[in-house]
């Protein structure tokens, strides 16, 4: 058989707020971006480990209410005003605390909205300006937390439909019971196996992924179809697919 030769194609992600998807890990968070003019002091701190989709719903909002998407890492000084409001993504990591504090005040003096999106609560956040300590303690925080089964479920086939790839119901619980329980990892398992499939000419199998995802995970489990396999979840959330 002719193998293909397999083109790494970016998809381009999509920041529409019907793609969010509804779950119990969510939910708090997005019924305060829903609201963003109930916000105390004007400002919101979005945060979560990483996969846990912070960003996406984030970047929703910022698209529904045209706010200002800034680089943390990369804040200076004061950027320009920006009436509809500003998030601050990787608030949690910036080397310019003056910048951060600055812009915290000046978004509060103008009433302009402002979310924050880090990794941890932000009363937890490392900073040594005591100003901008008591601001971040001082900023509502709402917290995502670890996916359901149904959500990974929901996001896994998502994410096949988005590469316009059709998967087998059971291949993907297949690999639901074997892939990291993030949406990172889920997105990047999926475009491993889209450029494998797209190498070998053939559809996405068991034994396709068996391949492609070994040496990824690192991990024999990948490989395996053990009933004691102890990756593999409660019968109700075979049930899910």
């Amino acid at each position: 058989m002719t193998r293909q030769l397999a083109l790494p194609l970016p998809i381009a992600a999509s920041f529409d707020a019907r793609d969010v998807i509804a779950d119990a890990s969510n939910e708090a968070a997005r019924s305060w971006l829903a609201k963003p003019e109930a916000w105390p002091l004007g400002r919101l701190a979005l945060f979560g480990a990483a996969g846990h989709g912070k960003t996406h719903l984030a970047r929703a909002a910022a698209v529904r209410f045209g706010w200002r998407w800034l680089d943390g890492m990369g804040l200076r000084g004061l950027p320009a005003p920006a009436p509809q409001g500003s998030v601050i993504d990787d608030a949690d990591c910036v080397a310019d605390e003056a910048a951060l504090l600055h812009l915290i005040n000046f978004c509060a003096e103008r009433g302009e909205t402002l979310l924050l999106i880090g990794r941890e609560a932000p009363a937890r956040w490392p900073v040594r300006l005591p100003d901008l300590a008591s601001r971040l303690r001082a900023t509502q925080a709402v917290g995502i937390g670890a996916a359901s089964d149904a959500m990974l479920s929901a996001l896994l086939s998502k994410f096949f439909a988005d590469r316009q790839l059709r998967v087998d119901a059971d291949v993907q619980a297949w690999l639901l019971t074997r892939l990291p329980r993030d949406a990172a990892s889920l997105a990047e398992a999926v475009a491993r196996l889209d450029h494998a499939a797209l190498g070998a000419g053939g559809r996405i199998t068991r034994a396709l992924a068996r391949l492609a995802l070994a040496e990824w995970l690192e991990t024999p489990g990948i490989c395996e179809d053990s009933e004691n396999d102890q990756r593999l979840p409660s019968p109700s959330f075979a049930s899910l697919l």
